[in-house]
């Protein structure tokens, strides 16, 4: 029986490889972030070199989260999911290697250039041409794996995770290439092809649409694929999915203007950006609620399953990063939030709360699936890293918007002559006790990565290949 389902075994290989080094990365990425946060604190630890400062260490903190462990994780994860869902092995397990060994090369590029001050300085775009380049040649690889795969499925329907992947691949590259073209004039500096306030606006319909289709609408196919099968429950409304896709996949792009509300940007594009972002809020809701009720008789699951926990939470964090979002786009709102700490708690709400939880729960689900074990080596240590997490998560954002108001209304405070009542030194004093309380969240989450490290090294570890290999076949033979 077995020979004549080799054929179509599902290529797990290249899944593992991504699972695996989501981990590593995560450890790396929160790691660092952890670092910068107490130089904030300490300034000390900037070591007086040009390498370890907070200006050079910062974007490769924010590269290593979003786009190695957050990218490792949608590969992982799309690459299992569009595999199983179409019951048939991936296109090429060639062109799929080369997506794992490029991904890898264009992060390790980003560690050697960002702390030697080689960027664009463009956020969430700041790798220079040579890099940028590589990246798009193994995006547009990943484009080709992916839809090749669903192009020779065995099953007549998509299911709607691939149609949420299939947005973000698509996007994300047409974000990429659009915003990074650029007139190079060494191997490591390069001029945007665009000037001034058109720069600025294609700039932040790059970066809000990173967050809203790199950080959100892959993210939801992990979601849609990994709620209803932790939970053992179909998801709660087809129907509400597909329309939570059209709806958001269309809104989405529109966003980017409101990271320039008071700026040169013409008032019209930035009153589109606010109203089209306040809009946003019912599809991201629809798909936030989609999730929830999805636990319609199995939420006392919840007790026992610290993985459905991970997967839950991650949803109350992605409905109150999703009202904020709108919120803060806000005109009135934005004047007193922008360039404070408050934008740095929404983002983290939505990439600690949101994406890594997500993540984390989907490689806790996948691992022993991949690797032919029961489950994880020890659901003790999920709840200890699930705790360690969601505690993390919450001192962090509630440490920043305690931050960010405090400092908003400091900076906006006059006396009656019209002069300063505060200088910027004492708002920054002001800000301290909530930076140790920030270092001390973002240090609560990255211990739990550790954790979820010899978990999954203690799981991989008490596997063999051969078990592993077998996991490969079991799954089709299930899925058939």
């Amino acid at each position: 029986m077995s020979t004549a389902i080799s054929p179509t075994a599902y290529n797990y290989k290249v899944v593992r490889q991504f699972a695996i080094m989501t981990v590593v990365w995560g450890i790396l990425g929160m790691g660092l972030g952890v670092f910068i946060a107490s130089q904030l604190v300490w300034p000390e630890l900037n070591f007086g070199l040009p390498w370890t400062t907070f200006g050079r260490l910062r974007p490769l903190h924010t590269n290593l989260v979003i786009f190695a462990f957050g990218g490792c994780a949608l590969f992982a994860t799309s690459y299992y999911v569009v595999q199983r869902t179409c019951q048939t092995r991936l296109i090429s397990d060639s062109l799929a290697a080369f997506t794992f060994w490029g991904w890898q090369a264009v992060i390790v590029g980003a560690i050697i250039t960002l702390p030697l001050g080689y960027t664009t300085t463009k956020e969430y775009a700041e790798l220079e041409w040579p890099l940028a380049i590589l990246l798009a040649i193994v995006w547009v690889s990943y484009g080709l794996v992916f839809f090749g795969t669903i192009t020779k499925r065995n099953t007549k329907h998509i299911y709607v995770g691939n149609w949420f992947y299939g947005a973000f691949i698509v996007v994300t590259a047409m974000l990429h290439i659009v915003n990074h073209a650029s007139l190079p004039v060494s191997f490591f500096k390069s001029y945007s092809a665009y000037a001034g306030a058109t720069d600025a606006m294609i700039q932040w319909w790059y970066g809000h649409n990173a967050v809203g289709f790199f950080l959100t609408t892959g993210f939801l196919g992990m979601m849609y694929y990994f709620v209803p099968k932790q939970a053992e429950r179909p998801i709660y409304s087809y129907r509400l999915s597909i329309v939570h896709f059209w709806a958001l996949i269309t809104l989405y792009i529109w966003a980017g203007p409101h990271h320039l509300h008071y700026t040169a940007l013409p008032d019209w594009a930035q009153s589109l950006g606010m109203a089209m972002s306040i809009i946003l809020l019912a599809p991201s809701w629809g798909g936030m609620i989609n999730g929830m009720m999805t636990l319609s008789g199995a939420w006392h699951k919840l007790r026992t399953d610290p993985i459905l926990r991970f997967l839950v939470v991650s949803l109350a964090f992605y409905g109150m990063s999703t009202f904020e979002g709108p919120m803060m786009a806000i005109k009135t709102v934005n004047s007193l939030s922008h360039y404070t700490d408050w934008t740095i708690g929404h983002v983290h709400a939505g990439a600690l709360g949101w994406v890594a939880m997500i993540s984390i729960g989907a490689i806790y689900h996948m691992i022993p699936k991949l690797f032919g074990r029961a489950q994880m080596h020890s659901i003790g240590l999920i709840n200890t890293h699930f705790w360690l997490a969601t505690i993390g998560t919450v001192l962090y954002i509630a440490s920043m918007w305690v931050n960010g108001i405090t400092q908003g209304l400091m900076w906006r405070a006059i006396n009656d002559d019209g002069t300063l009542t505060y200088s910027f030194v004492e708002a920054l004093q002001a800000s301290h006790p909530g930076f140790i309380v920030r270092a001390l969240g973002g240090a609560f989450f990255a211990s739990g990565m550790l954790f979820m490290a010899y978990n999954v090294w203690r799981t991989v570890r008490a596997s063999n290949p051969a078990e592993a290999k077998a996991a490969e076949q079991i799954a089709v033979v299930g899925a058939h």
